[in-house]
């Protein structure tokens, strides 16, 4: 009779936990229940559906049974990987796996990453052509499909493929990086680069040295992002029409042009109207030439700091520099400036040193005569150190 008993309050804590899996949603649920229950289909396929990768806790016989391993899978590509070696090689389940998630097909069996239609249902989902078969990383159907999901796909075709302008055109205008896997012809194919850099200048970095010395190449790259001058041939970043080209889209391009055009003041101006701060780049001529640096301070204030030491006490620029009423961007660069105030202080203790009954500002900005803006400026410099 107790035999019985406990027969039956085992059976009920089964049935129990049974019904707990059932309802649970739970990942780990599986893990932690008797093997019983592991090896237990209705409960396995509740688990399952609701996460995939709950198939590693199954039992053997189930991780061999098509209908539970096609339920993990569809829910979970890589379960593939805790299905039996069958399934694995499995047709119906692999495409299941692969429509989920392409890079499954690393789980497939040898002959399945063989099998063109089950490759193309993986690239076409996650452009997976790495885990494909030699043959099919040579079949341009395979590849195409797989670079026009994922251009980078492009590193792992044959040699061939890579040469195939059809298939590099394809690659690159999904992704530009793609170009540093394309063949060295293609890297010197003039409409391959014009196609690349038109979408990311990036891409001009993988061109080819003649490319890069192309000035339609690299105008058409500048055009689009000014600091592309930066991978473009000395030659071109000596020329004053794409260096213009280049600084008239970010002031900062004029870091990368040659010495002479940082000398040249049309470069030079157009530059700093463009960011003031661009002033840095310019020669120590330019940086000391009223007109340059006035169109600086008015585009951003904080352009102030790059000028020579003699304009950096000039009260015009002062007024300008502190006053953001005055500047293009005034309260923004107020901002800024308080951002770093140490420049900030720096600048003031110039300005009104520099310029003496006609500087108008103290360390905070305030309208002042020089010499208590100049004494302010100071006191402030010494609180802050």
């Amino acid at each position: 009779m107790h035999t019985t008993v406990e027969q039956n309050r085992s059976l009920l804590r089964k049935l129990s936990e049974k019904e707990a899996i059932l309802v649970r949603k739970d990942r780990f649920a599986l893990e932690f229940v008797s093997d019983a229950l592991k090896g237990d289909k209705e409960v396995v396929l509740a688990a399952v559906k609701q996460y995939g990768d709950a198939l590693l806790y199954a039992s053997n016989e189930l991780k061999g049974d098509k209908e539970v391993v096609l339920a993990a899978v569809k829910q979970y590509g890589d379960a593939l990987l805790y299905a039996s070696n069958e399934l694995k090689g499995d047709k119906e389940v692999v495409l299941a796996a692969v429509g989920q998630n392409g890079f499954a097909l690393v789980h497939a069996s040898k002959e399945l990453k063989n099998d063109k239609d089950v490759v193309l249902a993986a690239v076409k989902k996650y452009g997976a052509l790495f885990h494909a078969s030699e043959e099919l990383k040579a079949d341009k159907e395979v590849v195409l499909a797989a670079v026009l999901h994922a251009g980078y796909a492009l590193k792992y075709a044959s040699k061939e493929l890579k040469k195939d302008k059809q298939v590099v055109l394809a690659a690159v205008q999904k992704n530009v990086n793609a170009l540093m896997y394309a063949s060295e012809e293609l890297k010197a194919d003039k409409e391959v680069v014009l196609a690349a850099v038109r979408k990311d200048v990036v891409a001009l970095r993988f061109a080819t040295d003649a490319l890069k010395n192309d000035k339609e190449v690299v105008l058409a790259a500048v055009k689009k992002n000014g600091l592309a001058i930066a991978y473009a041939s000395q030659e071109l970043k000596a020329d004053k029409g794409v260096v213009l080209a280049a600084v008239e889209h970010n002031g900062n391009a004029l870091g990368h042009a040659s010495k002479e055009l940082k000398n040249d003041k049309e470069v030079v101006l157009a530059a700093v109207k463009k960011y003031g701060p661009a002033l840095k780049y310019a020669s120590e001529e330019l940086q000391n030439d009223m007109g340059v640096v006035l169109a600086a301070v008015k585009k951003n204030s904080i352009a102030l700091a790059h000028a020579s030491e003699e304009l950096k006490g000039d009260a015009l620029l002062c007024r300008l520099a502190f006053d953001p009423k005055l500047t293009t961007r005034g309260r923004r660069n107020w901002y800024i400036l308080k951002l770093k105030r140490r420049l900030r202080i720096a600048l003031a203790i110039s300005c009104a040193m520099s310029a003496g009954d006609e500087a108008y500002f103290d360390a905070d900005g305030n309208a002042v005569m020089a010499g208590r803006g100049a004494r302010a400026a100071v006191r402030t410099y010494k609180e802050e150190m």
